[in-house]
């Protein structure tokens, strides 16, 4: 079997319509790694324009990973209250510098960059509080990897499109599924669809109520688990058998 054949037959289509629409938009994401995971904490369940800020604020108050690295937890919540959850957020960035500075004696992520790609997922997914997702976010914007963050954009978008079953009874994303997904993805595609799937699932391809007549997509989605799926033949293959996008 062709190594190509693994990979869904609308996926460059899709990738290069979504392209196209949004340009490779980065979502203000960072090129320091440190950077970038002390973003992510500050981004969990909160609105894009409140967690730059909050970020904003918390580099303003530590400018230096060591002042950070020195700081107790309460005073770590204080510059990024805005943001909500800040007792959260301010221990797991406690526990997070401590974790880093006892593995490299400083607070800093940037060893990452001379190891691979399993290496680093390997560390950065041992750290407290950091899954799969936040381990490939570092990973794809700061480092450069080939990797595919599973965002629940992503992970919606990609089972609508029929790239991937859910194997969950409640639907989230196991980290099974997100290994998964990724392998249906390209290497070259992925940093392009990971941050384009993400801008169409916040403006279009909402959770709820999929705006599919503007979807710049639609021409090849089936709109699976959706209340508009469709019933066109372009959904199916020739011979009546079920989307050939559709993943193992």
């Amino acid at each position: 079997m062709p190594a190509a054949s693994r990979y869904p037959a609308t996926v460059r289509a899709v990738a290069a319509a979504l392209a196209a629409r949004y340009a490779d938009f980065d979502h203000y994401n960072l090129a320091d790694p440190l950077d970038e995971l002390l973003f992510i904490i500050c981004s969990t369940k909160t609105a894009e324009t409140s967690y730059r800020a909050t970020f904003d604020k918390l580099k303003e108050a530590f400018p230096t990973p060591r002042d950070l690295a020195e700081a107790p937890a309460e005073y770590i919540a204080k510059p990024i209250a805005s943001g909500g959850l800040s007792g959260t957020k301010s221990r797991s960035i406690r526990a997070l510098f401590d974790a880093i500075d006892a593995r490299f004696g400083a607070p800093t992520l940037e060893p990452l960059r001379s190891m691979s790609d399993r290496d680093a997922e390997a560390f950065l997914t041992a750290l407290p509080n950091v899954g799969k997702k936040v381990a490939r976010c570092v990973l794809l914007y700061a480092l450069g990897r080939q990797v595919f963050p599973v965002d629940t954009h992503c992970w919606r978008i990609a089972r609508r499109l029929g790239w991937v079953r859910r194997t969950q009874k409640d639907g989230h994303c196991a980290p099974r599924d997100a290994d998964r997904l990724q392998a249906r993805i390209p290497p070259e595609l992925r940093f392009s669809l990971h941050v384009n799937l993400l801008s169409l699932g916040r403006e279009i391809c909402t959770a709820r109520k999929p705006n599919c007549a503007v979807c710049p997509i639609d021409p090849w989605c089936p709109r699976i688990g959706t209340n508009a799926r469709l019933t066109r033949r372009a959904a199916i293959s020739p011979g009546g058998n079920r989307n050939p996008s559709a993943g193992p």
